[in-house]
């Protein structure tokens, strides 16, 4: 499980160091394109998990096919260095406009990678409207 959110430097190589406290359940993990400006990174196994719904979707659905092809040909096997730095590649890094400060958020089952201004302005507006979320996400049950 992840939980917590860590700022962190990128280097100009644009090598990540992922926090120990995360590497220690991410021996193998998979970095893609993810929402709101932000990077996915998945253990291999939940990214095995959610690569067959991917490929379950309809490709006859031009939506389907949109987001089929964003999370999956985005998709990149990351690798470790010795000081727990991983390299995010060119295209991901301008995917979601990855400068030198970077923030790297535990979600559960996977982490996220923003550009930390992006994050601190993701997190202005979802706490301004955090009541009226709470309400929909009750409406659903949560």
């Amino acid at each position: 499980m992840f939980i917590g959110e860590y700022e962190v430097s990128m280097d100009a190589k644009g090598r990540v160091p992922i926090p120990a406290k995360f590497r220690l359940n991410l021996k193998s993990a998979v970095i893609t394109r993810g929402l709101d400006k932000s990077l996915f990174v998945y253990p291999k196994a939940e990214w095995e998990k959610i690569a067959q719904k991917l490929a379950a979707l309809p490709i006859s659905d031009s939506n389907s096919r949109a987001f089929v092809r964003l999370m999956l040909a985005g998709a990149f096997d990351l690798e470790f260095d010795k000081q727990g730095r991983v390299l995010i590649p060119e295209y991901l890094r301008q995917f979601a406009a990855l400068s030198k400060k970077v923030v790297v958020a535990g979600l559960y089952n996977r982490l996220e990678v923003w550009d930390q201004e992006t994050w601190e302005n993701y997190k202005e507006v979802t706490e301004k409207e955090s009541t009226s979320i709470a309400e929909a996400l009750g409406e659903l049950g949560v």
